[in-house]
């Protein structure tokens, strides 16, 4: 199936841009393990105070760790059919390299659009696929001004 290698206006529409944040946790442990794509993970409550009201799929946007450099990101929100998750959850995947695990950092994430609705999987070659897509889509969707602008906001100051 193609795909669109940017999604979204030029400029983040309501309800983006939005911001989340709090400490990153531990989660099912198959983001590095199983499809090789490392993802931060927020607390159940801070997921679900900051994003009840938003639609379950992929996002992108901007992330911060620590008060450090603002990295693009993807981000996966809701029950993860392909795993059959009981709790919705947001899985962050900042596009950066990290030398080792940050688990119990800050985390800031400014959301800043939607790439395409959450999905099952015949396979899991098939969901790493569609991931690194998703990846690219966010990389192409966030080099734009209307985007890059958000790396500036106070929040991340």
């Amino acid at each position: 199936m193609s795909r669109p290698s940017i999604v979204g206006p030029e400029v983040p529409t309501e309800p983006f841009p939005f911001e989340l944040q709090g400490e990153v946790i531990r989660g099912f442990g198959r983001g590095s393990k199983e499809l090789g794509i490392p993802t931060a993970n927020l607390p159940e409550d801070a997921v679900n105070s900051m994003c009840s009201e938003l639609e379950t799929g992929v996002y992108y946007g901007w992330a911060q760790v620590n008060d450090k450099e603002v990295r693009p990101m993807v981000m996966s929100l809701g029950w993860n059919p392909y795993y059959k998750n009981e709790k919705r959850s947001a899985e962050i995947h900042i596009i950066h390299k990290f030398e080792s695990d940050f688990y119990g950092s800050e985390l800031k994430v400014v959301v800043a659009g939607y790439i395409r609705p959450e999905r099952d999987y015949d396979s899991l070659d098939a969901l790493v696929t569609d991931i690194h897509t998703d990846i690219e889509v966010a990389k192409n969707s966030l080099n734009r001004p209307g985007y890059l602008t958000l790396k500036q906001l106070p929040f991340f100051a």
